[in-house]
């Protein structure tokens, strides 16, 4: 099937698509003071840990990152991994953040291997969790401040800002516009959240979709026919 129509993944166990976002680290970098280059710690929300791998790479390309926070949500298989050595994912859980619910993570190896090869040692990695009261707490001091974020960038802001040193420059990544979690951002915070004019047109056009059953042999006679 895969010779006949060429299928392929979007998700981020497509290196295609980690090489694309190790862009964002250099541009985020860029944007810094040249006085900010030499301690920068960046924080991100992980659930398959594609984003992460991404920063990995642009760190052995020769981005000056001195050290990544790899920040979960509930399903917090890396963090306890990091403390206690013990690998043991549990249920997969849903959670505010749903774009990191993953707690089998299959970009792990890739986060592991890069390490290795680079001989970094990965208790250098921090980790940290939030739990979605925590999580709901944090949008709403970030508003307080004028900052509207949504809920996978506030785990990140939130476990950089409890781990960052005087001395560091950090910077917390987001998943999206707070707009595609719009009813999450907008029941937290209490809040009508307009949608940026790019998503409004696209919101206004029909929806193209097939309805079928959850069954693999219909889901390939679709494609191939």
């Amino acid at each position: 099937m895969r010779q006949a129509i060429g299928l392929n993944s979007a998700n981020s166990i497509n290196i295609s698509r980690l090489l694309a976002q190790v862009c964002y680290y250099f541009e985020a970098v860029a944007q810094l003071p040249k006085e900010k280059h030499d301690n920068v710690v960046v924080s991100v929300p992980s659930g398959n840990f594609g984003n992460l791998t991404a920063g990995l790479i642009a760190k052995t390309l020769g981005l000056p990152i001195k050290r990544f926070v790899a920040s979960t949500n509930a399903n917090d298989t890396v963090p306890r991994y990091l403390k206690s050595g013990n690998w043991d994912p549990k249920t997969t859980v849903a959670t505010l953040s749903n774009a990191m619910d993953v707690s089998r993570p299959n970009n792990w190896p890739r986060v592991e291997e890069l390490f290795k090869r680079n001989d970094w040692n990965l208790t250098d990695l921090g980790s940290g969790m939030l739990s979605d009261s925590e999580t709901e707490d944090t949008l709403k001091a970030m508003q307080a401040k004028g900052y509207l974020c949504e809920p996978h960038g506030a785990i990140a802001y939130q476990v950089l800002k409890d781990q960052l040193k005087a001395s560091e420059t950090g910077i917390f990544l987001c998943t999206a516009h707070p707009a595609k979690f719009k009813e999450s951002v907008e029941r937290v915070l209490g809040i009508q959240l307009p949608l940026p004019e790019a998503l409004d047109k696209h919101n206004q056009l029909p929806l193209l979709s097939d309805e079928m059953d959850n069954d693999f042999a219909q889901l390939r006679a679709y494609l191939l026919k």
